[in-house]
């Protein structure tokens, strides 16, 4: 165990609050799969225990290995993704999932493992050390709006495009994020406000076909919309119903909660282990659980802020925002959503929601940032060393 602890790189205070999110997770997890336990498939519920183990066992080990590959590998493996990921999306929408006559394709399945995978969550932390890559790449350079095109927006248009269908939310979430990173990185206001104007323009085009000819092209609009329309005016909806059952559940709360394992619209409450786990969490903690929930990823916020300002590269810099500032924005998305602040999304809470592709995918981005981190701090013993008499007389003996 020592020798673990020997061998971990980067941000200390990252890794702590990631151990601590999973660490919480286990009893929310544990108790909110009652429902899927026994009305679905009538097991119990340490199945969904261990599953929920292995899923985080594995999402260490990704983060554990991705952290000790020099980031800057990350560049060129981002363009080899690419095209990768594109072809795993192409391959996730023809598969023609459909549930009441919408398009539902968002996972495949995981050849001799019996495991299913999201592929639009692999896709969007790729895409994002694509585009930090880029902007690295052009950093101080004069550029126009047509050389960036092709090397930049065709890509994350691309990816877009082929998640758009199946899941709105995640499109938008990816969208919002590029958009942010180029900014933070010094792309041109005047050419954002192009992209966005295309973005809002695709959209519009997308929902006029899909409107049009919905047998041709089995899509999610309707659910979108009926979301939106739920959120500003509430009906007797399934969308309503999962706010209302998360509403009850933050109220019986108060300010200690109900206890671990006793909360009740668990049993009531669709996606309880995933969607609205914020919910179950404030019902058995209370509002002090949910405040520190929400502190931990303001506190990893802060933290990935650092990271990024004590890189020495632009692509460091960059990386870093790009990966983990969506972890903290779909946390936030999440709750708001629990407390109809937003409407229904479908986003997990990271680390906190049951579900694999999730905790790998997350756990694959903080690796990342980890691996930046890891970098610095090589090359700040480095300095040390190099400045430290002592060392230089010891190696000389």
């Amino acid at each position: 165990m020592q020798t673990l602890f020997n061998n971990i790189k980067g941000d200390r205070l990252i890794w702590a609050i990631v151990a601590l999110l999973a660490i919480l997770s286990f009893l929310p997890v544990y108790s909110a799969a009652s429902n899927l336990a026994y009305k679905g498939t009538g097991s119990g519920t340490f199945i969904f225990f261990i599953k929920h183990f292995v899923h985080l066992i594995l999402g260490f080990t990704i983060m554990y290995g991705v952290h000790k590959i020099p980031y800057n590998y990350f560049k060129g493996l981002s363009i080899f993704m690419i095209p990768v990921v594109l072809l795993l999306l192409g391959i996730t929408m023809l598969q023609g999932t459909t549930i009441d006559g919408a398009n539902a394709s968002r996972w495949i399945q995981i050849p001799f493992v019996g495991m299913s995978f999201q592929t639009s969550t692999l896709a969007s932390v790729v895409l994002m050390v694509y585009v930090a890559r880029y902007l690295s790449k052009i950093h101080g350079k004069k550029i126009t709006f047509k050389e960036s095109i092709l090397p930049l927006w065709m890509p994350v248009f691309l990816v877009l495009i082929l998640i758009l269908p199946a899941n709105f939310s995640t499109t938008a979430i990816i969208f919002t994020m590029v958009i942010m990173l180029v900014f933070l990185g010094g792309y041109p206001i005047r050419y954002l406000a192009v992209i966005i104007g295309s973005g809002i323009l695709v959209l519009t085009v997308f929902i006029l076909i899909a409107k049009a000819f919905p047998d041709a092209m089995p899509n999610r609009v309707d659910t979108w919309m009926g979301r939106i329309e739920s959120f500003s005016n509430p009906e007797d909806t399934e969308a309503d119903y999962q706010i209302e059952k998360a509403k009850i559940a933050i109220a019986s709360g108060e300010i200690w909660g109900v206890g671990p394992g006793k909360s009740l619209q668990k049993n009531f409450l669709p996606q309880s282990s995933s969607d609205f786990i914020f919910a179950i969490i404030i019902e058995e903690y209370g509002l002090l659980g949910g405040f520190v929930v929400m502190t931990l990823y303001l506190w990893l916020l802060f933290r990935i802020v650092i990271v990024a300002q004590k890189s020495e590269s632009v692509f460091g810099k960059l990386v870093v925002l790009g990966v983990g500032l969506p972890i903290v924005f779909q946390a936030i998305i999440n709750m708001a959503v629990a407390v109809e602040l937003f409407p229904v999304t479908g986003q997990t809470l990271p680390l906190l929601s049951s579900g694999g592709t999730s905790i790998w995918m997350t756990c694959l981005a903080v690796g990342i940032i980890l691996s930046v981190s890891a970098k610095r701090e090589e090359i700040k013993e480095k300095e040390i060393s190099e400045d430290n008499p002592l060392d230089v007389l010891s190696e000389a003996i």
